[in-house]
């Protein structure tokens, strides 16, 4: 089975929106502003490009990603990774050539199958309905979490609030680092 990751900049109160300043969110860009930029703390974030082997977003992410990502020489890895984007509304028209090959999911049960086919490491950044909705439904086998010493109050989170059983998650790798971020990293038990 393909094991699917869910990596995230993640604020202490489980905020994820607009991290990297994606307008419409009052606190737009929370990951650069006012807080000292530390390469080893990203260091995850070139080890996922080097052990991903797909990519799976949510609508939204997807079209926030897309225009940017495909361009952009610290994502080149991800290029010509295939690409899978779970959506009920999006058309293969609104797909961006040039990104490598990009299937549209229609189902939780078409991630699932995705699980089950062959191939490496799915990662999926930023997607919070999508990250809510696959926990949800026990399809993440781990999180990668960058979690930054802020409070922003209202805003996208990371995890559900649907009242379920107790999801069990073993600790794997952390590191605090100089500017507050903590990097946790968790398998979650099934």
């Amino acid at each position: 089975m393909r094991p699917l990751i869910s990596t995230a900049f993640v604020s202490l109160d489980g905020v994820v929106e607009a991290p990297g300043g994606e307008p419409g969110y009052r606190n737009s860009g929370w990951t650069f502003k006012d807080m000292e930029f530390l390469p080893e703390a990203f260091e995850i974030k070139g080890r996922e490009q080097e052990e991903a082997t797909a990519m799976l977003f949510g609508r939204v992410s997807y079209e926030a990603f897309s225009p940017l990502w495909p361009d952009m020489a610290e994502f080149a890895t991800y290029k010509p990774m295939p690409k899978y984007v779970l959506s009920t509304t999006l058309g293969e028209d609104d797909l961006v050539p040039g990104w490598g090959e990009t299937t549209i999911l229609r189902s939780l049960d078409e991630v699932a199958a995705l699980k089950e086919s062959e191939g490496g490491p799915i990662i999926m950044h930023g997607s919070a309905t999508l990250n809510r909705n696959l926990s949800d439904a026990g399809l993440i086998d781990r999180y990668h979490l960058l979690v930054f010493p802020l409070l922003l109050g209202a805003g996208k989170r990371l995890f559900s609030t649907t009242d379920k059983d107790t999801q069990k998650l073993k600790l794997i790798e952390h590191e605090a680092y100089a500017n507050g971020v903590q990097k946790n990293v968790f398998d979650v038990v099934h």
